[in-house]
């Protein structure tokens, strides 16, 4: 594990955003901004932090930890579908093949958890009878593991609001996608997750839930955007959680939720001022997502420099790809 010290190091160096000089940004996103290259994009992942739909602060070498994270996922989970990932010139930074986005994000939880309005617990524990269109059995209680992984899918929500509950016969109902594709994105999913699941296992950690976006390269279901990161997925520590169930408590977070409850036990809900976050907390969350990388891929995080416009322009030229300044 990297040492404290290095991690606050890094935090003067924690970056907002990059700038690369005769490449427009085509799209500035939460935790990452794209620079459209012909038929490719240069995505370059930021240490941003998004909580509430609110970008609230900075966590030092997070954005090294989603970019090479969600690449070693790509490469474990070639044989279950295809990606965008082209390559990888930068530790923070991903050049990946252009795709059409599916309208639709996938949920997949192996748990039955959550904090928000419209997590499936808050449904669940309100007698919302069949919440996101499932089949749940009665007598579950919060944080317990679901008798198989569910799909629960969301349309992409607009600024401040949540996104939109959906089942998933509402996703080809609405024509959102169609019958055959949808079939074939629940069945990938699934097994993305439980392939997510064992790896968690081996390394200790409970893969509770995540999200994958999928889109379609030259007709053909690609997976794209971030693979089973902190920010993307939820994971408790697989040797606390038995104690903390015992407890009544909530299992430890180690992805972002670990950041939304710090938010909550400080009354913020999205609204209003932020709480400060004080250099204690922001050195033990980076900590946190150092940790899941480590123990996932088996790599050690080496720390990277802040990616330079003129260090990533000049790695991409001498690949020669084309767009390069």
């Amino acid at each position: 594990m990297i040492a404290d010290a290095v991690i606050r190091d890094a935090i003067a160096h924690a970056i907002d955003r990059v700038d690369l000089a005769g490449l427009g940004p085509r799209q500035a996103g939460k935790v990452r901004d794209a620079y459209a290259l012909g038929d490719r994009r240069l995505l370059v992942t930021t240490d941003r932090v998004s909580a509430f739909d609110r970008v609230i602060g900075l966590v030092p070498l997070k954005g090294q930890v989603l970019n090479l994270l969600s690449a070693w996922w790509f490469e474990q989970t070639r044989d279950l579908v295809a990606n965008h990932l082209l390559s990888v010139p930068d530790p923070n930074v991903s050049l990946v093949v252009e795709a059409r986005p599916l309208p639709v994000e996938v949920i997949v939880r192996g748990y039955i958890t959550g904090i928000t309005s419209t997590s499936l617990w808050t449904l669940y524990a309100q007698g919302v009878p069949q919440p996101y269109g499932l089949d749940l059995p009665a007598g579950l209680q919060r944080n317990d593991p679901l008798p198989r992984p569910v799909i629960t899918p969301t349309t992409k929500a607009q600024a401040g609001q949540h996104d939109e509950r959906l089942t998933c016969a509402e996703v080809v109902e609405r024509g959102l996608v169609d019958a055959v594709l949808w079939r074939q994105v629940e069945q990938t999913a699934l097994a993305l997750f439980a392939r997510g699941q064992q790896v968690a296992q081996r390394a200790g950690l409970i893969l509770v839930d995540t999200k994958y976006e999928f889109g379609l390269i030259d007709g053909a279901l690609a997976l794209i955007d971030e693979v089973h990161t902190p920010d993307s997925s939820r994971y408790w520590d697989g040797a606390e959680y038995p104690a903390a169930i015992a407890a009544g408590a909530e299992p430890p977070s180690h992805d972002k939720e670990h950041l939304r409850r710090w938010l909550v036990d400080r009354n913020y809900r999205g609204e209003g001022a932020v709480p400060p976050l004080d250099p204690e907390f922001v050195v033990a969350l980076a900590a946190r997502y150092i940790d899941v990388y480590e123990r996932l891929s088996g790599l050690a995080l080496i720390p990277a420099a802040p990616p330079a416009g003129p260090r990533i322009a000049a790695a991409l030229h001498a690949a020669g790809i084309a767009g390069a300044r």
